[in-house]
């Protein structure tokens, strides 16, 4: 049993960036105090949530609009789209953007919205967006599901993560049906399951060993033969993860020992059944952690609410306490309670608050978002 207890620090003394210290308190018998571990904030990771609060709220108007036969849509039944609570957060952004939306009506014509022709513009882009990302979501719905024990997953719980992956809303009609060689879909004691048709071993490669191959670290490690491991936990070895630690965060020697002795240890695949492994033995305790690096690495931004990755709990054999899981590789991942949900964030894949790999349909989403004016607050990435 556990509960988080934040306290706000100050400022880091070298200036590089403040943090906030998270103690996880584990319940102990005996009466004894309970033993605390320090997590420290990450704020550029914390901001990149917030960034994409406006940007977000922006796209979501962009479809609404897009979705009425007008193209138009009547600001008095923005309420019946959005909810009485949300209709004001739209209002304002109308009222704050116009360089995206145009309001028009009066004398006797109710006020409607409709985008502006520079929006109008920008936003046709989109169809040439989604026509991109087709191939790569296809590819990494085969990958999800190659992951699951009998590669098989609930589509509800392909649509809980739908958005996260960059799904369309009718992936059902639209994409599955549309590669019957790839999926299927089939009804398991009355619930839908979404079936993976045929394995294929190219594709049980992880994105970490991708990145390994295509930066030649691989070729590196075997002609460099006995690699140090760096005082931050990061070495060149096949079995390794990269790791970043928050400035705050001294670890003192035996913590680097034994970080280097579960960075140099050998795990099984990820794309491997889980049922052939001990949950006990650390080996596979390291292949969980691949595999929960494997699944954020298959997402737009390369990350997921807390409540998306239990959903893979049963799927995927995760651990009962994933979030302390999550906690103790805080080199690896990063979790967040910015915004309405906690968020865990692949650290290796921001260079500050800013994705560096973005997919076709997050380009096309920042150039629309860059409409507001604020260019340096939606930073391009390098398109994947």
């Amino acid at each position: 049993m556990f509960w988080l207890q934040r306290q706000c620090l100050g400022s880091h003394p070298f200036g590089k960036s403040s943090y906030m210290r998270v103690s996880i308190m584990h319940k102990t018998g005996g009466g004894s105090r309970p033993k605390k571990k320090i997590y420290s904030r990450v704020h550029e990771l914390d901001r990149a949530i917030d960034l994409q609060k406006k940007p977000s709220l922006i796209l979501q108007l962009k479809s609404i609009i897009q979705a009425q036969k007008t193209q138009s849509l009547l600001l008095r039944d923005l309420e019946k789209e959005v909810g009485f609570v949300q209709k004001w957060n739209f209002m304002a952004a109308i009222e704050k953007y116009p360089t995206i939306f145009h309001v028009d009506g009066g004398n006797g014509t109710p006020p409607a919205v409709t985008l502006t022709n520079k929006a109008q513009k920008i936003a046709a882009e989109e169809i040439n967006a989604r026509q991109l990302m087709e191939p790569i979501l296809v590819k990494n719905l085969r990958k999800l599901l190659m992951l699951s024990i009998d590669c098989r997953l609930p589509l509800e719980t392909v649509e809980f993560i739908r958005s996260a992956m960059g799904l369309p809303c009718d992936f059902k009609t639209s994409m599955i049906a549309r590669y019957p060689e790839y999926f299927s879909v089939k009804d398991v004691n009355g619930r839908g399951y979404l079936w993976l048709e045929n394995w294929d071993s190219t594709l049980a490669v992880t994105a970490r060993e991708e990145r390994l191959a295509c930066e030649g670290i691989l070729d590196s490690i075997e002609r460099a033969g006995k690699v140090r491991i760096s005082k931050d936990g990061n070495f060149l070895g096949r079995f390794a993860f990269q790791l970043s630690f928050p400035a705050g965060f001294r670890p003192n020697k035996s913590y680097l020992e034994e970080v280097q002795k579960w960075q140099k240890m050998e795990f099984p695949s990820p794309f491997l059944n889980a049922r052939r492994f001990e949950s006990a033995d650390p080996k596979a305790r390291k292949r969980i952690v691949a595999v929960l690096h494997e699944l954020l690495s298959l997402t737009m931004e390369k990350r997921m609410t807390t409540a998306q990755l239990e959903a893979f709990h049963s799927e995927y054999r995760l651990p009962a306490r994933l979030l302390l899981c999550l906690i103790k590789h805080h080199g690896i991942f990063y979790i967040t309670n910015k915004g309405a949900k906690s968020t865990v964030l692949l650290k290796e894949a921001y260079d500050g608050s800013t994705l560096i790999d973005k997919c076709p349909l997050l380009v096309f989403q920042d150039k629309f978002a860059a409409l507001t004016g604020r260019r340096d607050t939606y930073g391009v990435g390098m398109p994947s």
